[in-house]
């Protein structure tokens, strides 16, 4: 993606201004409602917005100097309380082994708060979008019923990012302290709910996927690691390199919580990651990440049939 690209997401901060904010909801019914998703404008600017992440954060590490801004603080703030609430709901006794059901009580507060959350991240005369920016933050953490949560809702969070982007809470210079500061704090906030209620992998491939639960991480960790003097992709299967280098590199944060979570060899546990770490350079795991990420999530219609979209992220082709 070209710079002139990049700043695009953030210019239609500027026409935001002129929206009717709607709710969104539900477009993608049957699996031929798939071009239509494909075309959308949604599908662009959520690809490019992965895009300008991944380029962004490029051969630099989670603990290089960057500027956080007053939005991000609040954003920070926001997962902050959505971690005490946690704490504040234990999982409850009961015979079944996964999905604890306390994770319902948790969720129903969030379903409760989440308009006013966002309307405290919004600047003042963005207030407007704060029901339809909310729908993201809520379909982000899982689903209550199944007590499960995977890679739609974590692209979930990627929307309602790029929403705030969309209305001018994020800007430009903001593209590092998203990811290694809002997403961080995401993963940790995410990776307490699974641990704490034992929530499923929602639509899992079992070892054939690449993770349980989170893709994201994995694309913008390996383009951290583009161009890196010492660490190669084969490094990231030895528990003394992803000791010593998991604060500054998001993708072996990742695989050190697959470690804690998982018992065995890594090669039958994480058979898709193993086969990764055969792959000569990192550009070329970021490469190939990216494609598997557009085929086996966005490109799914079980995992897409559940987004939903409205003004900001609209499923109107994208105008030539």
């Amino acid at each position: 993606m070209s710079s002139g690209e990049l700043n695009s997401l953030y210019e239609a901060s500027d026409a935001a201004a002129g929206l009717t904010f709607v709710v969104p909801k539900k477009e993608i019914s049957m699996v031929p409602d798939m071009g239509k998703w494909k075309r959308s404008q949604a599908y662009a600017d959520y690809m490019g917005f992965i895009l300008t992440l991944n380029e962004g954060v490029k051969g630099k590490k989670v603990t290089c100097e960057y500027k956080v801004s007053e939005t991000v603080e609040k954003l920070v703030d926001v997962l902050a309380t959505m971690d005490r609430w946690i704490d504040e709901t234990p999982p409850v006794d009961q015979p079944s082994r996964f999905g604890n059901k306390a994770y319902r009580t948790w969720f129903s507060k969030l379903d409760q708060e989440a308009e006013a959350l966002v309307s405290s991240v919004l600047p003042a005369d963005r207030m407007a979008a704060a029901p339809e920016i909310a729908v993201y933050l809520r379909e982000s953490v899982g689903n209550p019923i199944r007590i499960d949560y995977g890679t739609g809702h974590e692209a979930a969070f990627a929307a309602f990012l790029c929403c705030l982007c969309k209305v001018g809470a994020l800007r430009v210079d903001d593209q590092l302290a998203i990811v290694f500061t809002v997403f961080k704090k995401y993963l940790s906030v995410m990776r307490k709910l699974q641990r704490t209620y034992r929530m499923e992998p929602a639509g899992s491939q079992g070892v054939w996927g690449l993770d349980d639960f989170q893709f994201l991480p994995f694309i913008w960790g390996s383009s951290q690691f583009v161009d890196h003097p010492t660490l190669e992709p084969r490094h990231f299967i030895d528990e003394r390199v992803v000791n010593e280098h998991h604060q500054d590199y998001m993708f072996l944060e990742c695989i050190k919580f697959i470690n804690e979570m998982k018992t065995g060899p890594f090669a039958e546990h994480s058979n898709q990651l193993w086969n990764i770490s055969a792959v000569p350079s990192w550009s070329k795991v970021n490469q190939g990440l990216i494609r598997m990420y557009k085929a086996e999530c966005l490109e799914k219609f079980p995992v897409i049939q559940h987004f939903k979209f409205g003004s900001l992220l609209s499923i109107q082709p994208v105008q030539p």
